[in-house]
């Protein structure tokens, strides 16, 4: 019992020393690494100073690791769609702190993710970078993450952010760790096939790009 009471105290004190604007993201206890982690979802971001390794799961998403070695800061976002020309207020559909619905596609998420970087300390000229996910998990559904990759991969060079590694497309997801103080990033794929979890989430997120597309709020591929 007294191990779990130390664990959450962990958990509530790395959650004090995180950036405000990720105060509500949720942080959880990783028995294997014996560290605090913090879990974000499709269209969210974190960036942090601390040691708080960052996670999330990718499908057709693209996650960007984007890190300064020197002074200590990065982090990682979860896009769901590569671009839109509207403006942030426009699709600011109930604000999460930093976070918005802006942030599900690329190019807010790239920008919002690389400002509180360098606002935090981080440096332009040091910045490095690594990308992943933009698998086809269902076939017979678009193929968002091929628009994905080509997105990330152009806004990088396009920023002239090395992209120092990268696993992206195939067609399994990916659960992906990454430290944000030192660049280093674990990934493993996972079969879809027998993980229903995440294709269900996958068939939903296209789902709901059908019915946007629909309503003229986006353009599908």
């Amino acid at each position: 019992m007294a191990l779990i009471k130390t664990k959450s105290a962990d958990v509530e004190h790395f959650k004090a020393q995180c950036l405000a604007e990720f105060a509500h993201v949720n942080h959880y206890w990783d028995n294997q690494r014996g560290a605090v982690v913090a879990k974000i979802l499709p269209g969210e971001f974190y960036v942090s100073k601390e040691y708080i390794p960052i996670a999330t799961t990718l499908g057709s998403c693209v996650a960007a690791c984007i890190w300064d070695e020197k002074n200590k800061i990065g982090g990682m976002n979860h896009f769901m769609l590569p671009l839109t020309d509207k403006e942030a207020h426009e699709v600011d559909w109930g604000q999460r702190g930093m976070h918005s619905d802006a942030t599900r596609y690329g190019n807010f998420a790239m920008e919002y993710l690389i400002n509180l970087i360098l606002k935090n300390g981080g440096k332009r000229s040091h910045l490095k970078a690594k990308a992943f996910g933009g698998a086809r998990v269902l076939e017979n559904m678009s193929d968002i993450g091929a628009k994905n990759i080509n997105f990330v991969l152009g806004y990088l060079d396009d920023e002239n952010i090395p992209l120092i590694s990268s696993d992206l497309g195939s067609i399994h997801p990916r659960k992906v760790i990454f430290e944000p103080q030192t660049g280093r990033a674990l990934m493993k794929t996972i079969d879809s096939l027998h993980n229903d979890t995440i294709s269900k989430r996958e068939s939903d997120y296209q789902s709901q790009l059908h019915a946007l597309a629909n309503d003229g709020e986006i353009e599908l591929f």
